[in-house]
């Protein structure tokens, strides 16, 4: 399976976060953006988180590539991606 089918599948098939019982994955991101804020006195919002993560994920992909740095970006970018859509219907 390809790096792209394994996002769709932790994405939109949340075949992960179900095992995991993460709760929902963009609500998880609201929350990480309330703490975050509350940490910091700042102000993000979840968009801000992803793109955080993304950046995290690549800068470890920078030093040593691992396939889990690029599949959790892509998901990253994906469920962005859906958040994004989400919040403008």
């Amino acid at each position: 399976m390809n790096i792209l089918e394994k996002a769709n599948e932790i994405v939109n098939l949340r075949s992960e976060e179900k095992e995991r019982q993460y709760g929902p994955f963009e609500e998880g991101m609201e929350r990480a953006a309330k703490i975050f804020n509350a940490m910091t006195g700042l102000n993000v919002d979840a968009v801000i988180i992803y793109k955080a993560l993304i950046a995290l994920k690549l800068s470890r992909e920078s030093y040593n590539h691992k396939e889990d740095n690029l599949l959790d970006a892509v998901a990253y970018l994906a469920s962005m991606n859906n958040y994004l859509n989400n919040k403008n219907k």
